[in-house]
């Protein structure tokens, strides 16, 4: 559905939080949103519980929009997109459109 997957590394083009860069953590298909690690910080007021002994005021991540992230090229070392490659064995891997190496 998505070019991007959980554990890609990822550099934010469009908003508050332009060039910066983090790890996706999580893939939201329905809304196409993701949450990137340290990027889009919010804050949330928690309630002091059982599990969480220390209540207060944490900053959290909150979701981002798909089309205001792109992948980052680990030998460009700069946002790319991504194009398939199919291999002889018949698999198909996701390739760098600038340096054609697989991602």
């Amino acid at each position: 559905m998505f070019k991007l997957k959980k554990g890609d590394t990822v550099i934010l083009t469009k908003g508050k939080d332009k060039g910066k860069k983090g790890k996706v953590l999580k893939i939201f298909g329905e809304t196409k949103r993701a949450i990137v690690e340290g990027v889009n910080l919010v804050k949330k007021h928690k309630r002091k519980t059982q599990q969480d002994q220390q209540g207060g005021v944490v900053a959290i991540e909150a979701p981002i929009s798909i089309a205001n992230i792109s992948i980052l090229c680990k030998q460009c070392n700069k946002a790319v997109r991504i194009g398939y490659t199919l291999l002889k064995d018949g698999t198909k891997t996701r390739t760098c459109k600038s340096c054609k190496e697989a991602i």
